[in-house]
């Protein structure tokens, strides 16, 4: 007999619902499987890069993982890891957990939140990336800038933006009111710290900037950094006990060097002597996200040199960023290792936007790519070694995944092109390119105020 209409709907109603609970289900399995774990660290072992996503997070438990102290030196093994998180928020985000509709899978997560002035440390839950794991100074005190002065660099007043980052304990570092800062000397930043400038118009300005050396778990969320010079030749502290002579600093906004679990979200980068954000010397685990990026010449370099290989393991996320106005070339420019480029809005460049040298691989998906007006540079892409016979940088994996390109622009891939070859320069799912002016309509510092959401 042929089942009634009334049946059939029914039916198909229970099927509905188990779908949504059984991923409700895998949702809360993924959250305490990770809550079992040691909080934020990363862990390796070679057995696990053979295990399904479904279980690495059961078997790891089981196998006795080793920590590394910071640094992610198994790209598989982050990869595999990445793709669990992907399946887990997918499911969460499907149920319409966490997010008030922007599409911009970070702000989801706190911007809802007319009390953020009094959760501030959830932001440090709403990473993506490969910079996820930074937890900054989530696990610390707050402490209160009030001082925008930097008479000092080796005897830092105390409520002073320097005599909080060189503190040897986690804090999260929030400030009184508006201010200027500059910077005598670079500011040598210190691990597990968080530089929170939401409530406030910070600027960090026409003096040294920030370097972050051979540290992890650090998190710049929400300041406007510009006009950094040269410092150097001179004295400067890095912790309450220990202060040494530093040589020439380039004058870069955000100096990243030998460290793991860096978070750059949020912020305003512009008219630097060098970089805006550079990442060398094994550099790993970095986010750079949600920021508006103006006015430069070489934006963003990543990758120490073509011989130091040290940088293969490098792993970073450059996503739902604006560049801007003034821009040249580097957006970024690569060496090495595996670089995921996803839901970012180019609206200028004069030279070339994505580069590299030493084969790296190239991740770009759901960009949105508008060349100027210039015939000479519609081409988004570029090969340094470009002089060398094409054979040379043929096989290095550069691909475009569903990316937007507007008046001309063009992207030149290479490579093996198979989904396969890109696992370990994939740390989030891509959204569509049309959504990019919507995701990156507020890239760079919020206006935050109390009691409303940000």
């Amino acid at each position: 007999m042929a089942a009634s209409p009334k049946r059939l709907s029914l039916l198909g109603f229970l099927l509905l619902l188990l779908v949504a609970a059984w991923g409700w289900i895998g949702s809360q399995y993924y959250d305490a499987a990770r809550q079992d774990l040691p909080p934020k660290r990363i862990l390796r072992d070679e057995a696990a890069m053979n295990y399904t996503d479904s279980d690495w997070f059961l078997r790891s438990k089981r196998a006795g993982l080793e920590e590394v102290g910071g640094e992610l030196e198994d790209p598989e093994l982050v990869a595999s890891i990445v793709h669990l998180a992907i399946n887990a928020s997918s499911s969460r985000r499907s149920l319409g957990y966490l997010s008030c509709g922007s599409g911009n899978p970070i702000d989801d997560c706190w911007r809802c939140d007319p009390d953020w002035h009094k959760n501030r440390k959830r932001l440090a839950e709403c990473g993506i990336g490969f910079g996820r794991n930074a937890i900054g100074g989530r696990d610390g005190r707050f402490y209160v800038v009030t001082d925008p002065g930097d008479r000092d660099a080796v005897n830092p007043r105390p409520g002073t933006l320097r005599h909080a980052a060189i503190q040897e304990k986690p804090l999260w570092i929030i400030f009184k009111h508006d201010m200027t800062i500059t910077l005598r000397q670079e500011l040598i930043i210190n691990s597990f710290k968080t530089i929170d400038g939401r409530g406030a118009n910070v600027h960090i300005a026409h003096g040294g900037c920030l370097t972050i050396q051979f540290v992890t778990n650090v998190i710049i969320h929400g300041v406007h950094i510009h006009h950094c010079r040269p410092t150097g030749n001179a004295m400067v502290r890095s912790s309450p006990s220990h202060y040494g002579w530093r040589t020439m600093a380039d004058g870069d906004a955000v100096s990243i060097f030998g460290s793991s679990h860096v978070w750059v979200d949020h912020c305003s980068l512009s008219r630097c002597a060098d970089g805006l954000v550079d990442a060398i010397m094994g550099s790993t685990a970095i986010t750079i996200s949600n920021n508006h990026l103006a006015h430069h010449n070489e934006v963003m370099l990543l990758g120490h040199s073509d011989s130091y290989e040290r940088d293969k393991a490098m792993q970073v996320t450059i996503a739902f960023n604006h560049f801007g106005a003034g821009l040249i070339q580097r957006m970024p420019r690569c060496r090495h290792g595996y670089f995921h480029v996803v839901n970012n809005d180019y609206t200028h460049w004069e030279m070339y936007a994505i580069g590299g040298s030493a084969n790296p691989t190239i991740n770009s998906q759901g960009n949105r790519y508008l060349a100027t007006a210039n015939p000479f540079t519609k081409e988004v892409t570029k090969r340094v070694e470009a002089e060398r016979p094409a054979a040379d940088w043929k096989s290095w994996n550069w691909r475009s995944d569903g990316d937007l390109f507007l008046n001309g622009a063009y992207f030149v891939p290479s490579g093996a092109g198979s989904g396969e070859s890109y696992s370990r320069a994939s740390s989030l799912g891509a959204k569509s390119s049309s959504m990019v002016p919507a995701i990156t309509s507020s890239a760079g510092p919020l206006p935050c105020r109390r009691r409303h959401r940000c």
